[in-house]
């Protein structure tokens, strides 16, 4: 009997606990006991996540990082419920990805730069730059488009108007120095280093190759750049979640902030 007596009040302080775990209020703000899913990619993605969720469960906030391995599966995981955010790309390719597969996902806020640079091993300053000296670029449609703009924007050479970063090295107009400009696969581009005077290399090959953006960087894409500004993207129903805004301005926070400067050295710099 003493069993049977025990039976009913175990299974309300079930429900209630399950209760108490449930939901979220897209409103206003969710329990902070339910576990919260970041998607991001491998590498500084996902390490600045993990920093984000240490700062998280000081405030009680419970963040679940999930690693990925590619750009677009983070974003079906988003869009199909399985993620509650992801932090990974840049406005731009969001904006093409809710095109492509009609979603609604929207940013909250910005989380790191990733810039593109112009680097060096001879020269400092673009205007050092001697006439005919051979300039690298990524030879892929999307970086490559980037590295000429790049070139552009610090006045090496002009493209085409309103190319942007879809330019090819058909669209330069001008090119008053007479540079050659050499397309390379981009992870071979800070090897080139020692062959070409100057190479236009996205930041995640920076990294990987060790390079130093303070000795080696000659010219970086302005902190406004939309390739180079990374965003917290969640769906647009979720926008105006309290909890969902206050891990977009953990990204801000001192200890974050400091674990980007320890671990990265200025090669990725928390975004403005």
């Amino acid at each position: 009997m003493k069993l049977k007596k025990l039976v009913v009040p175990v299974l309300a302080a079930v429900l209630a606990l399950g209760i108490a775990g449930c939901g979220s209020d897209n409103s206003g703000g969710s329990a902070q006991s339910k576990e919260i899913k970041i998607g991001a990619t491998a590498g500084p993605h996902a390490e600045v996540v993990e920093a984000v969720a240490k700062e998280a469960a000081k405030e009680g906030i419970n963040i679940k990082l999930v690693e990925f391995s590619d750009y677009i599966t983070p974003d079906k995981a988003l869009a199909d419920g399985d993620l509650d955010l992801n932090s990974y790309q840049h406005k731009p390719f969001l904006d093409n990805f809710n095109k492509q597969n009609n979603s609604n996902l929207v940013p909250i806020g910005k989380t790191i730069l990733m810039r593109m640079g112009l680097y060096s091993n001879s020269v400092k300053d673009v205007k050092d730059i001697p006439d005919g000296a051979i300039v690298a670029v990524p030879n892929d449609p999307t970086n490559g488009g980037r590295g000429l703009a790049l070139l552009a924007k610090s006045g090496l050479i002009e493209l085409r108007e309103g190319v942007g970063y879809k330019a090819t090295v058909a669209d330069v107009t001008s090119n008053p120095k007479n540079l050659v400009i050499k397309e390379l696969e981009a992870a071979q581009l800070p090897r080139s280093l020692d062959d070409v005077t100057l190479a236009a290399i996205p930041m995640n090959y920076v990294m990987s190759a060790g390079l130093d953006v303070e000795k080696q960087g000659v010219y970086l894409e302005p902190k406004d750049e939309p390739l180079a500004v990374m965003v917290l993207a969640v769906r647009e129903a979720d926008k105006d979640n309290a909890t969902y805004k206050r891990i977009a301005e953990l990204f801000h926070s001192e200890g974050v902030k400091k674990f980007i400067d320890d671990t990265y050295h200025g090669t990725i710099v928390p975004a403005e």
